[in-house]
């Protein structure tokens, strides 16, 4: 039976060994959630880089730019780190290249794996679905905030691992922790997460509404994976 772990931290994916594995990324406030959504809405492929300067030759290609730094919105970028920017009907059809302080760089710490699957709450069921007859070990790599731990993508982990539990085996502490987690905050992802820092972190900013929405189970059906470099969905 193959196995899954939960990397909590990309500073910790060196333990990890992504190699000859199938790696879920996700990064719910909300990198990840922004793909997903966009994604299912009509973007056409998303190009993420880990700095600003690497986005300027993808934009000279005709790429829209989206990011953020520290929460806010890059400036002269056409959309920021919300997933509503990314389901506005003029992006349909367009390629978006996109930079933010964790979730990029969480991709692009993953790149040795055989396959990257970009993970959210919105897409949870989609994700186990496809992820549901094991080729190779599972790995979930947290975004986490500057690479510190954060609650809200351990509960995904928690809540993939929960779902996946018939299809792969795990003596991971991470992964175990992860699911404990999830039990608890289930039935309220947004009560339990009221006190975590990011949560905090983007109430402060004004980004409520961005909050509500990613906790939001199962709003879309497609999983996103990295193919030669770009997003797009499987």
């Amino acid at each position: 039976m193959y196995n899954i772990e939960v990397c909590l931290s990309p500073e910790l994916i060196h333990l990890y060994q992504p190699e000859g594995k199938t790696v879920v990324v996700t990064d719910i406030f909300r990198a990840t959630s922004c793909m997903v959504s966009g994604l299912a809405k009509g973007v056409k492929q998303i190009k993420t880089v880990a700095e600003i300067e690497e986005s300027v030759p993808f934009h000279e290609q005709g790429y829209f730019r989206a990011g953020e730094r520290n929460g806010n919105k890059i400036e002269g970028f056409e959309l920021g780190n919300s997933p509503f920017d990314f389901i506005e009907e003029q992006y349909i059809g367009e390629r978006i290249v996109m930079t933010t302080t964790n979730g990029t760089r969480a991709i692009s710490l993953s790149q040795k794996a055989d396959q990257i699957v970009i993970g959210a709450f919105l897409n949870l069921k989609a994700v186990t679905e496809y992820l549901s007859q094991p080729e190779k070990d599972l790995l979930i790599v947290c975004a986490g905030w500057k690479g510190r731990f954060s609650m809200e993508d351990t509960l995904f982990a928690g809540a993939l691992c929960s779902e996946l539990k018939d299809n792969y085996e795990s003596n991971d502490d991470s992964a175990l922790a992860a699911n404990s987690l999830y039990q608890l905050a289930k039935n309220d992802l947004y009560g339990y997460l009221l006190q975590a820092s990011h949560t905090k972190r983007l109430d402060g900013l004004k980004f409520k509404k961005d909050i509500h929405f990613c906790l939001d189970k199962n709003q879309f059906s497609n999983v996103p994976v990295l193919k030669e470099g770009f997003i797009e969905n499987a």
